[in-house]
């Protein structure tokens, strides 16, 4: 390995080359010049950079952030008992060890919040991929009456993977009634189908979710009721926040202030998929919940208003106050009507 060169002797040398006085070094003095590296890298198992040193043998922070953005630190893996060591990190300047780098390989380290935001990120990420797969039947409206069921599946086929595709027909004549129904494998898909018009056999027809569902399906709501919510969360925010998960069609705050939020989505999956979920807004844990009252729901005991003057909530014969710090922390918090 190279001898370092200490920051004053660096100088001079540096002075008598610019000086002209090149001829009068020595060819010791001539090795010094030479400029170390420092084999650095992201993971031991990856390919090694190599990093310049300062003239007085330590490597800058700064060098090191230009090549690895957000490094704070460099280790080493102990030739002796193969046991990481950190690297002496003064004022943004990193020491060799006592024998110096030699042919060591430094690993690069990260504050640990920027990992485990990484790592909270993907995890997030999963959970947006596993809701978003799941799709609903849609109603077609405006089928021409000689549309048949390999028509409309040849049609929407063009969009994505078709599901099931069905032209509802009259029981006694057999004929078509001018609507059916279809059912696609992606959340994408669906989202892309309903957001426009589609020309079938020469007829212009509507592509929405039903307005109910069968006998044997039950009907889900697409509003959420969103407790614990704070009076500087805005609509605008709670808005931006859950169209990660879905369409938002309408936010609702009431006022005066009361703790609760009401957020519905285009798509009522979405919305039950959400339901019984802890969420953190702006630092907040808020908790999602059914915005749909219960036949058998406790009573609320209401005064004046939309919600009342001062809620309070009948929970197992006791009377909690809605506004009051210790309900505001409950977990979960239910609608004012539960």
């Amino acid at each position: 390995m190279l001898e370092r060169v200490r920051a004053p002797a660096g100088r001079e040398l540096a002075t008598a080359v610019l000086c002209g006085r090149h001829n009068a070094l020595s060819p010791s003095q001539w090795a010094t010049m030479e400029m170390e590296y420092i084999r650095i890298t992201e993971d031991e198992n990856d390919e090694p950079m190599e990093i310049p040193s300062e003239d007085d043998g330590t490597v800058l922070l700064s060098t090191v952030a230009a090549q690895f953005p957000g490094a704070c630190g460099l280790r080493y893996r102990n030739p002796v008992n193969q046991c990481m060591r950190g690297v002496r990190l003064v004022e943004g300047i990193l020491h060799a060890p006592e024998s110096g780098w030699g042919n060591l390989v430094y690993v690069v380290n990260y504050p640990k919040d920027n990992k485990r935001k990484m790592d909270e990120s993907d995890g997030s990420s999963a959970v947006k991929v596993k809701r978003a797969v799941k799709t609903s039947d849609l109603i077609v409206l405006g089928l021409p009456w000689k549309t048949t069921e390999q028509d409309l599946k040849d049609y929407f086929s063009t969009f994505g993977e078709v599901v099931m595709v069905q032209v509802k027909k009259d029981a006694k004549t057999g004929n078509s009634k001018g609507f059916g129904f279809v059912r696609f494998t992606d959340y994408e898909t669906q989202v892309k189908v309903m957001s426009q018009r589609h020309m079938i056999d020469g007829r212009w027809c509507d592509c929405k979710f039903p307005n109910s569902k069968g006998p044997d399906e039950p009907v889900h709501s697409r509003k959420v009721f969103v407790g614990r919510v704070t009076e500087d969360i805005s609509p605008d925010e709670l808005r931006q926040f859950f169209t990660q998960y879905g369409e938002v069609v309408d936010v609702f705050i009431p006022k005066p202030f009361r703790a609760f939020a009401f957020v519905t989505f285009a798509d009522d999956q979405v919305a039950q998929s959400l339901c019984g979920e802890d969420l953190i807004i702006k630092g907040v844990s808020v908790h999602v919940s059914n915005a749909e009252p219960k036949n058998n729901s406790r009573y609320l005991d209401r005064g004046g208003g939309r919600f009342g003057g001062n809620l309070a909530l009948q929970f197992h014969g006791s009377c909690w106050n809605y506004n009051s710090p210790q309900m505001k922390m409950r977990l979960p918090v239910l609608p004012p009507w539960y």
